[in-house]
């Protein structure tokens, strides 16, 4: 049985992403490392911020989940630009 381990990420709020932000030119193109696994950016793969917009999800099945829709705020990240073969799959 595999060894298993509580992931337990700092997920950045808006504040914290507009204070690493500041200062940087407004032409600044914004990378994204994506980890292999949780917490492994040993061999992370580079990915360019193309995206951000409110998206709003499926509340849970549970009764815990609060009313109506829940609505988080979402970067979306594409390859870089380059060459690449066609995935015809």
């Amino acid at each position: 049985m595999a060894d298993m381990f509580e992931h337990t990420p700092e997920v950045w709020t808006a504040a914290k992403l507009r204070d690493a932000l500041s200062g940087l030119p407004d032409e600044t193109p914004i990378h994204i490392g994506v980890a292999d696994g949780p917490g492994d950016f040993a061999g992370y793969g580079e990915f360019v911020l193309v995206n951000a917009e409110p998206v709003e999800l499926d509340p849970a099945d549970d009764d815990t989940a609060p009313a109506g829709p829940e609505v988080q705020f979402t970067l979306f990240a594409d390859a870089k630009a380059g060459a690449y073969h066609l995935d015809l799959d």
